[in-house]
Formats: structure tokens, C-alpha cells, sequence
């Protein structure tokens, strides 16, 4: 091969044939595919460009689909968390950097995008949402379980624990109730199924349903179930003879609870974050804007929003173990008892996890975004003093870069933007300290440029600074190398020593080689003194952890094993 060559890739059939492998997570039926895309002539072009680009990304991360190959120096999942990669959150691809308002398309200019909105907005009047709560047991989402009872003449039980353990049932019923019919059934409704009626006369096409409502249809689905199982139990309950025993409510609450119910909500609660996120960034569109503003103003939302909507799932899950326990605290037999606390166990270990889920996947986002911001300069830009022959640079070829920002095993404690002191200048830089290093990087903006990343692909817990730099097509490129945290010496300065030179705030890393000698100092001024100590206090932490990490591992790897009682 030679020094001016591509390497070859082999197109896949599936590529050959005119498609292109997208990635899923876990349910996207309900997206309607858009009846046209506007781009450039020739798809098979495209489509070879996004391949060549997943190509030239792949080293990144591997997903386990068929037909992909694994490189040396690929970063290697589990196939657990390989589930989560398949997350369109987590696939920043060439379609994630176009412009995603459709008005910016060449010749829709002035009376045409008026005509556009004048055009959904008369499709939006010619759609009709009939009254969708036209459900049995609606009737008794506001009624008390006194009430019920008197309203089919039936006198409440003599015993009084029996009527409190009743009473919790009820509570659960009723609060099930409100949640399907004011929450999950108008947000399917009034603002997913509008939004799809919008999409099948080609209006806002490019909106995905997933990033927004995520499973919504299999969440209905399931509270559904649940409501209607429970409604039924009440039902031939007040119907018997008043010498019916007890309600058969724990059948129905294992049913679920060991279910779809909890799955389903953490499949929800994953997509959460990332949804707010989309929403605000398509709260910008004025043919969004209206149709958001037309599906708020029907009576059936109750002058709820759609982000009050949207927290609904997540208020709801952590409200079961609540509903759970009151039951059972009023529940006197010991069989009883003993089935609704495991229940009420397997929905707060549910929640845990959910809690653990949702900080991998935002540590895994934003380590992916900070793999496509770092640049990573080879050793003859990083210092001036190597003079590297360009027919031996290829000798100099660095191991992938990218890997050294993996999120397997590996978190960011703190980070924020400092001044760095050099000898004729000041330079703004951001500093990013790992629970294993730390990597000072200078940021350049580019607001030449247009069409950076889709703010609605952006982590949600990525930082002001750290967004804009996105959003603008920036980089943060690697001033030097890593710093090792058992390489580095973080002093606090005195205010008289630096002074003279106009710095305040100021504090000194080192980076110590093997020897102990310093081989990298960095001068450095925060914005306030405060800040000033707590990044002094968070380095010093983090070593201290580092430290001893390290000394747990060495004092493991020489301990013998134990001496067999035969010998």
C-alpha cells in the first residue's frame, strides 16, 4: 500500500444493496420513515460516505452487530452494556453535524416559509381529538373507597385492619388511575399521535418520536394493564354478597411489579435526561413552536406543559415503593406481609439500578463527546524542541488516542476553565481531572463554522463552557501530555510571590518524572480564590484515592495464597 493510498473497505451487502445499518434502542416502530430526504444527487454516494465514516470511527467504540469486524486497539463491551450503545443518543454520526431546520434548505426563503407555517397550521385546525378518557373505571379516580362502597350499598367490613389494608389497595388504584388517564394517555394522544398525524402529511419529519417519547406506547400499554387488573378486582369484589373474602390484590401486584411495569419504566427514565435536553433544543423552531403551543392549549392537558408531562414516568416509579409499603403496613397476615415486602423490594432494587443506568449512560456520553472535542497533537507540534523527519514520522505513529478516553473504568471528577501563565502570554485553558490523570487542553472556538453538532445529541451534564465549544465546531487540544497523578505536585501560592507579575489566585502544578524531577510545571489562575481551593482540594483528593487504589493493587498482586491444610 502505498504512503498516498486509502485502505481498502469491503462494502457490505446490506450496503450494496442501498442500506445502511442504523442502530436501535430498544423499540422505534412508531418513527414513520420520511417519504423524502433532501441531499446530495447519487444516494449510493451518501450512503458510501456515511460508511467510510463509521470506518473511520470505528475504532472508538464497537457495537455488536453482524458484519462488522473488530481492529486491534477497539475499545471492547460487554454484550450488557452493549445494549445501551445501540442508544441513537450515543451514535454521533455525519447526520448528527447537518442543519436540522427545515427552512434552511436553499430556495425556502421569505413567502415560502410563511406559506410552510400558514400550511401546518391549517393542518393542525383540521385535526380533531375527541375525548379519549371514555374508560370504565374513570369514573373513580377522584371517588374515596367509603364512597364506592356506598355507592353499590354494600357496608364497609367490620374489621377494621381489613378496611385500612383495603383503603392502601385503593390508594394505588385511584393514583394508577391518574397517572394513565391525565398523564401517560395525553401525552400519546394529544402530543405523540398529533406529532406522528403531522409527520404522515410530511410536517416536521425530521422531529424523532424516540428522542422524544421514548417507549410511551409500551409504557400506556402496561399502566393500562395494571389499572384495568386492579379496576376488575374492585369490581367483583363490591358485586359478591357481603360475606366475600378479602381482596385478591397480590396476584395482580405480582404480576406486574415482578413484570413489564418496572423494565419498562427504566427504559423510560434512561431516555429522560436526553429528552428535556431535545425538547429545549427544538423549542427554538418556530414550526415546532406551534405545534407544541396548539397541543398545550387542548382543555384534555389541564393547563399541564409538556415537560411536566414528560417527568410523569419518572415521579411515578419512585412513588410505587411508597404505595407498596403502606399496604403493607397494613396488612396482617404474615403470608401477606412477607409477598408485598419482597415486591416492594424488587421495585426499590429496580430504582438502584436505574440510578446506577443512568450514571453509566451519562459518564458514557460524555466521554463520547469528549473523544470527538479532544485533539490530541503528535509529539513534533506538542513540543518544538523534536525535529521528526517526515519519512520517520509514520515510526512516531501514537497508540489510538480515543482509548486513553474510555469510559470503561474510568470517571471525571471535576473540570472547569482556568488561565494558564506563560512567558509572554495568558492562555485560556480547561482542565479535565480523571480519577487517574489529568489533562490540561487549550479551547478553540470556531464560529466560522456552521452546523456543528445537533444540540439536541449533546449530554445534558456537559458544561456551559464545554457546549459552546460543540456547538461552534471547536476543539480542546492537549497542551502536553497527561499527567499521571502519581506524577503530580499541586502547590498553593502566595499571594506576595506572585504579585508582581499581575496574577491572583494562582497555584502551581508539576509533573515528576520517575526520578522525582519536574518535567512539566504549569502556572496556573482561577477565576476567584474559592475556586482556587477547591480545585487544590479536588487534585489532592484525587491523588490521595489514586494512591491508595494503587497500594490496595500492589499489596493484592504479592499476597501468597493460603497454605493447603494437606501439605
Amino acid at each position: 500500500m502505498g504512503p498516498g493510498e486509502e485502505r481498502a473497505v469491503p462494502v457490505p451487502q446490506h450496503l450494496e444493496e442501498g442500506s445502511l445499518p442504523q442502530a436501535s434502542f430498544p423499540r422505534r416502530g412508531d418513527h414513520p420513515a420520511p417519504s423524502h430526504t433532501p441531499g446530495p444527487p447519487g444516494p449510493q454516494r451518501e450512503e458510501l460516505h456515511q460508511y467510510r465514516f463509521y470506518e473511520h470511527r470505528r475504532s472508538s467504540v464497537v457495537l455488536n452487530l453482524p458484519g462488522l469486524e473488530v481492529f486491534p486497539g477497539d475499545l471492547l463491551v460487554s454484550a450488557g452494556a452493549a445494549d445501551y450503545l445501540c442508544h441513537p443518543l450515543l451514535l454521533l454520526n455525519s447526520e448528527s453535524k447537518k442543519p436540522r431546520w427545515p427552512f434552511s434548505k436553499r430556495g425556502v426563503q421569505g413567502k415560502d416559509k410563511h406559506k410552510l407555517i400558514s400550511d401546518l397550521e391549517d393542518c393542525l385546525s383540521s385535526l380533531k381529538i375527541t375525548d379519549f378518557r371514555d374508560y370504565e373505571f374513570h369514573t373513580l379516580k377522584d371517588k374515596t373507597w367509603n364512597e364506592v362502597m356506598e355507592m353499590h350499598q354494600k357496608l364497609p367490613t367490620n374489621q377494621l385492619d381489613l378496611r385500612k389494608q383495603q383503603e392502601a389497595v385503593w390508594e394505588l388504584f385511584t393514583s394508577e388511575c391518574t397517572y394513565f388517564l391525565d398523564h401517560l394517555l395525553v401525552l400519546k394522544m394529544i402530543f405523540m399521535n398529533t406529532l406522528k398525524y403531522l409527520q404522515t402529511h410530511e410536517y416536521l419529519l425530521d422531529v424523532d418520536l424516540w428522542r422524544l417519547f421514548a417507549n410511551l406506547e409500551e409504557l400506556s400499554q402496561t399502566s393500562f394493564g395494571f389499572v384495568n387488573s386492579l379496576f376488575h378486582i374492585f369490581k367483583d369484589y363490591v358485586d359478591t354478597c357481603e360475606t366475600s373474602p378479602s381482596l385478591d390484590f397480590i396476584s395482580v401486584l405480582t404480576k406486574y411489579f415482578r413484570g413489564s411495569l418496572c423494565q419498562s419504566h427504566q427504559t423510560y427514565c434512561l431516555n429522560y435526561s436526553a429528552a428535556v435536553f431535545y425538547l429545549e433544543s427544538l423549542k427554538q423552531r418556530h414550526d415546532f413552536g406551534i405545534y407544541l403551543k396548539w397541543c398545550e392549549q387542548n382543555d384534555q392537558c389541564r393547563r399541564l406543559h409538556l415537560p411536566e408531562l414528560l417527568v410523569a414516568p419518572l415521579h411515578r416509579l419512585t412513588r410505587y415503593p411508597l404505595l407498596l409499603k403502606n399496604i403493607w403496613k397494613r396488612s396482617t397476615d404474615s403470608t401477606e406481609k412477607i409477598m408485598i415486602y419482597s415486591i416492594k423490594e424488587k421495585v426499590e432494587k429496580s430504582i438502584r439500578d436505574l440510578e446506577g443506568k443512568v450514571k453509566w449512560l451519562d459518564n458514557f456520553q460524555k466521554f463520547r463527546h469528549l473523544q470527538e472535542i479532544v485533539v490530541w497533537p503528535p509529539l513534533w507540534d506538542r513540543d518544538k524542541r523534536f525535529f521528526i523527519p517526515e519519512c520517520l514520522k509514520h515510526i512516531f505513529k501514537e497508540h489510538m488516542a480515543e482509548n486513553i478516553l474510555s469510559p470503561t473504568n474510568k470517571h471525571l471528577l471535576y473540570e472547569g476553565k482556568l488561565t494558564l501563565a506563560e512567558s509572554t502570554r495568558f492562555l485560556d485553558v480547561y482542565l479535565f481531572l480523571f480519577d487517574d490523570f489529568l489533562l490540561v487542553t487549550k479551547t478553540k472556538r470556531n464560529k466560522k463554522k456552521l452546523g456543528g453538532s445537533d444540540p439536541g445529541l449533546m449530554c445534558p451534564s456537559l458544561t456551559a463552557e464545554l457546549q459552546a465549544v460543540i456547538r461552534e465546531g471547536g476543539s480542546c487540544t492537549v497542551i502536553d501530555q497527561p499527567i499521571p497523578l502519581d506524577r503530580l505536585v499541586v502547590r498553593g501560592l502566595d499571594p506576595l510571590h506572585v504579585s508582581v507579575f499581575g496574577l491572583r489566585n494562582a497555584f502551581l502544578i508539576q509533573h515528576e518524572n520517575r526520578y522525582r524531577q519536574c518535567i512539566a510545571a504549569f502556572l496556573l489562575q482561577a477565576q476567584t480564590e474559592n475556586i482556587k481551593r477547591t480545585w487544590i482540594a479536588q487534585i489532592t483528593a484525587a491523588i490521595s484515592c489514586f494512591t491508595k487504589s494503587q497500594e490496595t493493587k500492589k499489596m493484592s498482586s504479592f499476597t501468597l495464597p493460603a497454605e493447603s491444610s494437606e501439605i
